[in-house]
């Protein structure tokens, strides 16, 4: 508890009933999901975000189910499809149910359209972040063998501090497996495991206490036919040892007091946040102590991002000293990712593994407040641009689909357009064909993984 902060004000926060913290400076109440801290700039709205990212997560499944039993009525497969499909079906019942449990804290409820209707609103937050996300991370780190995980430990432990007491963040922990090695092997005193992901890090939590769980992993190109759902059985070598904690929380509004680490990892996080990499670098700033050292491990591809984003790993490190760190020093190692083996799917990566030292402080950016009108229902949205674009456009989606009766072919539905002076001849049918692809794409998506 006294490494932690309040993320909005930075206070002290202090446990003040069950499964509730409250910071001592601005009241904010906190809750604790099975014993974690949820430390949350908006604590009350990120919850309600990753319920229905619960709730589409579990449709997901049973959609694919109803699919499946479609295909098993309509299409009568060969024996060997039939036999795939009836177990890919008990597989998606059974996760639903083990998700189901595993997720109980976050004191969630399902009703038969809540799906539907997320869908509908085309949920989108937590930006880059479901629960499909990094899931098959869990079975790299708990249970396809340790070549992977073995490599990544010699990568980053040469790296830390050897001190005595060492106090340890690891910034995006994941399915906590690097974490909890390093922990192991003696290299900190305290070890907190920060992540965004409530999946990965209440397994995580579940399997480091000694209590097995058992999920399925659906391989990407099985090997054999009965691979395509596997339970597998996510274990931990030994209990974790004392000092190991976990939070939930954004790595941008890290909820913790300044100066509290002697070291922070960030293990395949730099290139995937969805801000400006000065921002979490500064954080990171912000986090360690004078002289603290910061560690990254992971790739350097920078996809998705304006073209001066883009860095190459020399642009990377020559950005890193302005901010207050000394140049880091690096290497690198081909190794496997993600080789499941029960997947003909995997691949090699150039890891990159670099450390340096805070020298100075730099100026922390914090994350921009919420507007009034999303964090209070009682405050009016106010009109803008975007917001009229976006409803036209919706408005002109809905019409389209009210017209769609059995008989109207895509054509009349265009030309209905172009009467009601919507749309022009052209983008009408461009248009209209475009939305039933969408719609029916949809229908066919891969099943999750």
């Amino acid at each position: 508890m006294h490494l932690l902060a309040c993320p909005r004000c930075c206070g002290g926060v202090a446990v003040s009933g069950p499964q509730v913290i409250t910071c001592v400076a601005c009241g904010t109440h906190y809750p604790q999901l099975a014993g974690i801290p949820w430390l949350y700039r908006e604590p009350a709205l990120v919850l309600g975000e990753w319920r229905n990212r619960l709730r589409l997560y579990l449709d997901d499944f049973a959609t694919e189910e109803r699919l499946i039993e479609r295909d098993l009525s309509a299409a009568a497969p060969a024996p060997a499809t039939s036999r795939r499909l009836r177990r890919l079906a008990a597989a998606y019942r059974e996760q639903r149910v083990a998700i189901a449990q595993l997720l109980q804290p976050l004191d969630f409820s399902t009703r038969a359209t809540d799906g539907a209707m997320m869908k509908a609103f085309a949920v989108t937050v937590p930006r880059r972040q479901d629960l499909h996300s990094y899931y098959t991370n869990l079975h790299r780190d708990w249970c396809w063998g340790d070549e992977e995980n073995d490599l990544a430990l010699t990568a980053v432990a040469r790296w830390l501090p050897r001190q005595d007491g060492c106090r340890l963040l690891v910034l995006g922990a994941g399915g906590c497996r690097l974490a909890y090695d390093l922990h192991e092997a003696g290299l900190a005193a305290q070890t907190v495991a920060l992540d965004i992901n409530p999946l990965l890090l209440l397994a995580a939590r579940q399997v480091m206490d000694g209590t097995a769980v058992g999920l399925y992993e659906f391989p990407i190109a099985p090997r054999r036919p009965e691979e395509c759902a596997v339970l597998r059985n996510l274990a931990a070598p030994r209990p974790v040892r004392t000092g190991f904690s976990f939070v939930f929380g954004d790595a941008f509004d890290a909820p913790f007091a300044a100066g509290s680490f002697d070291a922070v990892l960030t293990p395949w996080l730099l290139d995937i946040v969805d801000r400006e990499v000065d921002d979490l670098v500064r954080q990171v700033n912000r986090l360690l102590r004078p002289g603290g050292s910061w560690i990254n491990h992971g790739s350097v591809t920078f996809i998705g991002r304006r073209p001066a984003d883009r860095y190459g790993l020399d642009e990377l490190l020559d950005r890193i000293p302005a901010l207050g760190f000394s140049r880091p020093e690096h290497d690198e190692l081909e190794m496997p990712y993600m080789r499941s083996p029960a997947s003909r799917h995997g691949r090699v990566e150039q890891v990159v593994t670099f450390a340096c030292q805070k020298l100075t402080s730099a100026p922390c950016v914090p994350s921009p407040p919420l507007p009034a009108w999303l964090l209070d229902p009682r405050v009016a949205v106010p009109a803008g641009a975007g917001f009229e674009t976006a409803g036209l456009a919706s408005r002109i989606q809905a019409f389209v689909l009210a017209l769609i009766d059995g008989r109207r072919t895509a054509g009349e539905l265009a030309a209905t357009l172009v009467e009601q002076q919507l749309l022009d001849p052209e983008s009408a049918m461009a248009a209209v064909r475009g939305l039933l692809h969408r719609l029916y794409d949809e229908q066919l998506r891969p099943p999750p993984s």
